[in-house]
């Protein structure tokens, strides 16, 4: 293949993508940069300067390139292949020829066919503001009989070789997020996902960077919430191709004459400033063009009240309304009534499907008590499960060929529910007039929408593999419950933190991220979430102590703390606090009510590497005049001198004070020589900050403190 090609340039405000125009092949990745390319000899210099010499015992002539957009495995490429496919056991290697380009600003569609396969492919490209490149392809069947798509990666990204670490998530039901850090080598580095949702142990995000931090580093993430590969391949030269799509069930994807496969999105960056870096941007990222708020634009994120761990299945409408009114005295402002008010639903095993009210519960429905709430100046929420059965529900023993299932085998539930087969017309039209009917009877602002199980046995009544078609209908589902009630915000849970990507964060508003409160669990479980997520959107309660799961007691300052490094919620009942406890829990919302600006603004989050326990995270807002300071230590210090907390970013012109030590009582931690500072009698330089630090007191185990400063 010739190195004399068109290339195509996006380029970022601080980075670049270059990528050729072959004659045949797949397109080569000839750079892609850190800061803005500029070609004064010319782009197709480019092309010239990322040609390979031959490979001794490769194919004779130019070699192919082996940095390429979704390797095909043809023309002597020995790489892992993006794409396979055949059609009844030929046209099953892939030649895409005559690429063109359709460009424009920050983005391009890349198009090509293969005339012996007659398959078509389009590749789309976009670069964001904030340098986050987006990936997306689609496949289309141009032959006149069934193609079989075996495997369709939705996009590629060229890695230098300097990034050998690889940073993925492991964890299950209530351990989501825990990060897992590996060193590289030269095998296939493979992840799997087949629940048939995005899962709580293998989310689609990785980021590999070098082993020194801060370095350079490039993040990836998935927006798809079903079945998903991951796959990262060492080319020849050091360097590596970072692959990204869905993972098909056998025959899942069978392509009729003139059909079309669209995948999911690819989200990639690179930053040279490490991990911490990549979470940045990708926080930024969300925040500008994933999520879509009711109205265009956040309103200030509401403390809510959900009434599961306070309240549980035993539902009664006068001890709500009780609990209601308590809540609004605390300052809550959104009141979520969770499972257990529909159907006959007194435990997990009934009633799923059924969204009728329980009269028994709620003798003249829901109304009085949705009016109780908004008479008190809350907002009301309701938790729904639109997508599940239970085998034990009026809706199934109407409908037992509603559920997905596997014919000739037996019907397998899991919580105790079946998933409902939303690719048939009939059950999407009924799963969406139950929603809409709720909605627009009541004035629910709030849904809390739940997906509890894996989609074991996920076959329609085809007997075809469904997964896929499964989910691209949720998401339809959602998008047709969004446009008929867009003033509705909608709460993304799946067993907690099961189904949490840019998929589905694109249609919802705050993803509930492990059903495990216990503060000293969700210190990991956050600090994970956090590498790809912007602290709004990750919902984060104050639970009961002793924790329902794990039986621990915490006091409530550190549950409160630790809460506050995302979307503020209580999950408790409030009548059975004591009168001390009230006054204090309302002063731990009102101080986020207050800091919610800075929490949720435009500032730059920090984190620092968890050390023995120690989690340091926090916000640096020159535009606000504030920094906000977290450490929470999970167990007993290893070393009785913490090292100081050094914060940059922070405005050298400018002095900062410390206005607040929450909770006030950690100030007896500090020595006399430290108190001019925390008491606020003395300011400290931006340069300060980030050259000497912060001193931090050694804390109990199970602790933690808020540091609060301005500048003057």
């Amino acid at each position: 293949m010739a190195a004399d090609f068109p290339v195509v340039h996006l380029a970022g405000p601080g980075s670049s993508l270059l990528v050729g125009l072959p004659e045949r092949g797949m397109p080569p990745i000839l750079g892609w940069s850190r800061r803005a390319h500029r070609a004064p000899a010319g782009l197709q210099a480019a092309a010239v300067l990322a040609a390979r010499g031959g490979r001794p015992n490769s194919v004779d002539g130019p070699a192919p390139p082996a940095a390429v957009l979704l390797p095909t495995g043809a023309l002597g490429n020995p790489s892992w292949p993006a794409i396979q496919g055949h059609r009844d056991g030929r046209d099953w290697t892939l030649e895409f020829r005559d690429w063109t380009a359709e460009e424009r600003p920050g983005a391009a569609v890349l198009r090509a066919t293969d005339p012996v396969a007659r398959v078509a492919l389009a590749v789309e490209l976009a670069m964001s503001a904030g340098d986050v490149l987006t990936m997306r392809v689609c496949l289309t069947n141009g032959g006149e009989t069934p193609y079989q798509l075996d495997r369709c990666m939705a996009g590629t990204m060229l890695v230098d070789a300097a990034a050998g670490d690889v940073l993925s998530f492991e964890g299950a039901w209530c351990r989501e997020f825990h990060q897992r850090r590996d060193r590289l080598g030269a095998a296939v580095w493979l992840q799997e996902n087949r629940r048939g949702r995005t899962s709580h142990d293998r989310s689609p995000t990785l980021v590999l960077a070098a082993a020194e931090e801060p370095g350079l580093a490039y993040g990836l993430h998935l927006g798809w919430s079903g079945n998903h590969v991951l796959a990262i391949d060492r080319l020849d030269d050091g360097r590596r191709l970072v692959h990204a799509g869905e993972w098909f069930e056998p025959g899942e994807m069978r392509l009729a004459p003139g059909e079309a496969y669209e995948s999911p999105t690819v989200h990639m960056l690179a930053r040279p400033d490490g991990v911490e870096g990549i979470a940045r941007g990708l926080a930024a990222h969300v925040r500008a063009d994933v999520l879509t708020w009711p109205g265009g634009a956040m309103t200030p994120r509401p403390v809510i009240l959900n009434t599961w761990e306070g309240t549980y299945f035993s539902q009664e409408v006068e001890t709500l309304k009780a609990q209601a009114s308590a809540a609004a005295a605390l300052g809550v402002e959104r009141f979520v009534v969770d499972d257990g008010w529909f159907g006959r639903r007194d435990d997990d095993g009934s009633s799923l499907g059924d969204w009728t009210v329980d009269r028994r519960k709620y003798p003249d429905g829901l109304k009085p008590l949705v009016d109780h709430v908004t008479g008190l100046g809350m907002a009301f929420g309701l938790w729904l499960e639109p997508e599940m059965v239970s085998p034990e529900s009026d809706l199934h023993r109407a409908h037992p060929d509603w559920a997905l299932q596997v014919q000739g085998r037996p019907l397998l539930t899991a919580r105790r529910q079946l998933v409902l087969d939303l690719t048939r017309a009939d059950v999407f039209d009924h799963v969406f007039g139950c929603v809409d009917a709720l909605l627009s009877e009541l004035a629910i602002v709030h849904i809390k929408w739940d997906m509890n199980r894996d989609l074991a046995a996920a076959g329609d009544r085809a007997g075809r593999p469904a997964a896929a078609r499964r989910t691209r209908a949720a998401y339809a589902l959602i998008d047709k419950v969004r446009a008929a009630h867009p003033r509705v915000e909608i709460e993304n849970c799946s067993g907690g933190g099961g189904r949490i990507d840019y998929g589905i964060l694109a249609r919802t508003h705050r993803s509930w991220l492990s059903d495990c409160t216990d503060p000293v669990e969700r210190l990991e479980i956050q600090a994970g979430a956090a590498l790809f997520l912007p602290p709004e959107v990750m919902g984060c309660d104050i639970s009961p102590s002793p924790n329902h799961l794990t039986g621990r007691a915490h006091d409530l300052a550190f549950r409160a703390l630790v809460a506050m490094e995302g979307h503020l919620g209580i999950e408790l009942d409030p009548l059975k606090l004591a009168e001390g406890e009230r006054a204090e829990l309302a002063g731990w919302i009102a101080l986020y009510k207050r800091l919610r600006p800075v929490l949720h603004g435009a500032g730059t989050r920090f984190r620092q590497p968890v050390r023995d326990g120690r989690h340091v995270y926090g916000v640096v807002d020159n535009a606000a005049g504030r920094i906000l300071v977290f450490v929470a230590e999970a167990r007993l210090m290893l070393r009785e001198a913490p090292p100081p907390v050094r914060i940059a970013g922070a405005d050298p012109a400018r002095a900062w004070r410390v206005a607040g030590v929450h909770p006030a009582a950690e100030l007896g931690r500090f020595s006399a020589a430290q108190k001019p500072v925390f008491t606020g009698e003395r300011a400290v330089g931006g340069d300060d900050l980030a050259i000497i630090g912060l001193p931090v007191p050694m804390l109990g185990p199970e602790a933690a403190v808020l540091i609060e400063l301005e500048a003057e």
